[in-house]
This record gives C-alpha cells, structure tokens and sequence, in this order.
C-alpha cells in the first residue's frame, strides 16, 4: 500500500515539475525584433549593384530574414514612406542590436550611404 502511495506522489511531483519546467521556457521566449529601413534612393544602379549584396550578406550573417524587401506602398494616412521601404526579423531586439553592431553592417552602410538617404529604426514585435 505504501509503494501507491510513493508511485502516486512522485507521479504528482514530476507532473507539477514538468509544467513549472514549461511554463519557464514560454517566460524566457523573447519577442522578435523588426528592423525598419526606409531609403531615398540618390543614385539606384549603385544601390543595387554595390551595396545591396554586402547589405544582404550582413543581414543573413546576423540572423536576420526580410519580411518587407521594397515593393508597392499605399499610404493609408499620412506622407508616404520614401520609394524603399524594407522590414526585417530578427529573433530579438538583442540579436537585432547585435546585427546592427556587426563589422559588416557597418562596412556595407558606408556602401550605401553613397547611393541612399536612410532612416534606420528597430521595433520589438508582439510576443508570440
């Protein structure tokens, strides 16, 4: 009778372990960071052949992926955005910051800072 009781409450006890276990992990999860890009293009042949592929390099090497990569706007309320318009993901604002830290990021920018006006911003997401 006392090895039930035993096999009951160690049941209980990793029953209770493993949903505290869980509910850790979805407190731990970390919103995705957004990267939005908006760009005034001063000269496009440029921009697309210098420093579009080193630009997309840096963003690959640092976790990123485009959710947004130019494309039609419609402007709903407001000014439209400028003729470029680019979102980026990240895991996270950290991992966005990292990116943006990143030697090639940096060595792509002085690239496109020849041919484009930027505004650079980050955004956290929504948790998921």
């Amino acid at each position: 009778m006392k090895a039930k009781y035993t096999l009951a409450l160690a049941i209980g006890v990793s029953f209770a372990l493993g949903a505290l276990a869980v509910e850790g992990l979805h407190a731990q999860a970390k919103p995705p960071g957004y990267v939005i890009v908006e760009a005034t293009l001063t000269d496009a042949d440029g921009y697309v052949k210098e420093f579009i592929p080193p630009a997309a390099k840096a963003i690959a090497e640092g976790g990123g992926k485009y959710v947004v990569r130019g494309g039609q706007t419609i402007p709903f309320v407001g000014s439209p955005p400028p003729p470029r318009f680019i979102l980026l993901q990240f895991e996270s604002m950290e991992k966005a910051q990292a990116w943006w830290d990143s030697p090639g990021r940096k060595d792509a920018q002085i690239i496109g800072d020849k041919y484009a006006l930027f505004r650079i911003f980050a955004a956290e997401g929504a948790s998921q």
